[in-house]
């Protein structure tokens, strides 16, 4: 297995904070075809009881991912990134991610489990607005084997 196994457990230091901002989630809801105004039009988040535009559901990929790279990139994990393959994402939202939210995120190695010589990691991100949890994502990583 291309992944050192003693990873299961490990928790990373908080990433730097990421600024949501109105444009991103703009940009975001185009790429996705949400079309709901709330993610584009501040008076109608406002009325819809937000501070501010909300951001899709699944736009917290944007933080988790980069979450993941912490593990991926650790030379002490023995990963060649070439041969990571994305298997599954799911989200828990307890609010939405707001413009204007500077959200920290740390990121949780779960497990590490050998399935015919691939290596399947799954990594759980904790997505924080101050000491708020808005969201937890949980990543299912294939890190292909030398045979695969």
């Amino acid at each position: 297995m291309p992944v050192n196994a003693e990873a299961a457990g490990r928790s990373y230091p908080p990433m730097a904070p990421y600024l949501v901002s109105a444009a991103k989630i703009a940009e975001f809801a185009a790429a996705v075809g949400a079309t709901d105004p709330v993610h584009v039009d501040s008076a109608v988040a406002r009325e819809r009881g937000y501070r501010d535009v909300i951001a899709p559901p699944t736009f917290a990929v944007l933080i988790a991912q980069q979450c993941d790279t912490q593990f991926v990139a650790d030379p002490a994990m023995g990963i060649d990134f070439s041969r990571v393959v994305h298997g599954q994402q799911t989200f828990e939202h307890h609010r939405p991610l707001t413009a204007g939210d500077a959200v920290t995120a740390v990121l949780h190695v779960d497990s590490v489990k050998a399935v015919a010589g691939n290596a399947m990691v799954t990594t759980r991100s904790e997505l924080h607005v101050g000491d708020q949890l808005t969201t937890t994502s949980t990543s299912m990583l294939v890190v292909r084997g030398e045979n695969s």
